[in-house]
C-alpha cells in the first residue's frame, strides 16, 4: 500500500513525537509497518471526532499515537496524528491546549 503525508501530519509529528528534520518517511515507515501488522480500525479513539471515512492506524512503537488516515483509491493519506490519552505513556500536549485550539478553529469559522 502507497502511504503518502500531509504538511499538517508531519507538522504535528514534529511538535509532538520528534523534532526530526524530515518527518514524513519516518510518518511513512511507521504507518506502513503498523498496516502490514494489521493495526487499522474505521472506529475513531476515545474523543477524536471521528469523521466519515477516516481510517485510524495505531502506532507499533508508540501506543497512544493514532495517525488519522483517508484511503485515496490505493493510497493510504496521513492528515494527522492523535494522541489518545489513557494510555502506556501520557499525550505530550496536555487534552486542554488542543481544547484550546478547536475554541479558536470555531471562532474562525464564526466570523
Amino acid at each position: 500500500m502507497l502511504v503518502a503525508v500531509t504538511d499538517h501530519a508531519v507538522e504535528r509529528f514534529r511538535q509532538r513525537v520528534a523534532g526530526a528534520l524530515d518527518a514524513r518517511p519516518e510518518i511513512i515507515a511507521r504507518v506502513a509497518r503498523a498496516v502490514a501488522a494489521g493495526r487499522t480500525t474505521e472506529e475513531p479513539p476515545p474523543g477524536a471526532t471521528g469523521a466519515r471515512g477516516s481510517v485510524y492506524v495505531r502506532d507499533l512503537t508508540d501506543r497512544s499515537l493514532v495517525f488519522v488516515c483517508r484511503r485515496d483509491g490505493a493510497e493510504l493519506i496521513v492528515v494527522t496524528l492523535w494522541e489518545q490519552a489513557g494510555g502506556i505513556t501520557p499525550p505530550r500536549v496536555p487534552q486542554r491546549f488542543t481544547n484550546a485550539l478547536k475554541r479558536d478553529d470555531e471562532r474562525r469559522r464564526e466570523e
